[in-house]
């Protein structure tokens, strides 16, 4: 069958008496409908190769809740599900080069900030968000060390932290030893997270999610605060020997939700939930702590 102009000619020795039943056009084919591109989330993180947390967890925390994950890499590290043995930052102008390349080319709908290790890197980190990333929201993890008690960023960046990094993100996510850190104030009981979100919030952050997974008792409570008066406590019940990288599948889990047009309460809501989810369905892969399989935790 010959066609013209999307219009099927039967040729002249295929002609029918007017009693034979017409025959039927050949189907168009069918044009696939235009994908819509899923948001956009770049994460600046420590590779951990044990899979369990950092850049790994960040990035299949991403696939699994629909982001497209774009990664800068700040510090290569030695470390398996039992503890972190070495730690080697990536030299800042290369950390730079990375991010300025990614945001000049795929952009970003949010940013997630994990370990950056030396206070050079978060120095220049925090110079691209200014000027390569206004409007985008960024949800900070303030990773300063490790479960095991590593050093993952060195003392003489605590302060550039808060001074310079923590006032550009649209949400800090500490957990509790690190809102110690972060305030100063002892954070030993769910009162304390009250005080130390007060303290944040007076340093001038925006919005502050802090994590009590450290804390004593059955019941875990987490508590968003937002500098707009926003106040929302989370509670779920305490899972026996917790994950390794649940801040930072947490931090990457909101990031997703601020890039699928999500509002912060939403995006924490969400995130909160894929990663108790998560947690209850974790594995074991090698001989130490557990570690998310995230995949279970998605959409």
């Amino acid at each position: 069958m010959k066609r013209q102009n999307g219009v099927s000619k039967a040729p002249p020795t295929a002609l029918r008496s007017r009693e034979a039943a017409p025959e039927e056009a050949a189907p168009e084919e069918a044009v696939p409908a235009e994908l819509v591109p899923p948001p956009r989330v770049l994460v600046v993180a420590g590779s951990d190769p044990s899979g369990g947390a950092g850049l790994q967890a960040d990035l299949k925390t991403l696939q699994a809740l629909g982001a497209y994950a774009t990664s800068v890499v700040t510090a290569l590290t030695v470390q398996d599900t039992q503890r972190v043995y070495e730690v080697m930052p990536v030299d800042p102008w290369l950390v730079e080069r990375q991010m300025a390349t990614i945001l000049d080319d795929v952009g970003a709908d949010a940013i997630k900030i994990g370990m950056l290790a030396r206070r050079d890197t978060l120095e220049l980190v925090a110079r691209l968000c200014q000027s390569k990333a206004r409007g985008i929201p960024i949800v900070l993890d303030p990773v300063i060390a490790s479960s095991s008690g590593h050093e993952l960023l060195e003392v003489a960046g605590h302060s550039a932290l808060i001074q310079r990094l923590m006032p550009l993100c649209a949400l800090v996510t500490p957990n509790a030893p690190e809102a110690e850190l972060l305030t100063g104030i002892p954070v030993r009981e769910e009162a304390h997270l009250h005080h130390a979100a007060d303290r944040l919030l007076l340093m001038g952050q925006s919005a502050v999610f802090i994590t009590g997974g450290h804390l004593a008792g059955d019941r875990v409570v987490d508590l968003l605060r937002t500098a707009d008066g926003l106040e929302r406590r989370f509670e779920a019940p305490r899972l026996p020997d917790t994950p390794h990288g649940t801040g930072c599948a947490l931090a990457s889990a909101i990031a997703a939700g601020l890039a699928h047009g999500y509002t912060l309460e939403s995006a924490v809501e969400r995130a909160h939930t894929f990663v108790h989810d998560a947690i209850a369905r974790a594995m074991r892969p090698g001989r130490g702590r557990r570690c998310f399989h995230h995949i279970w935790g998605g959409v």
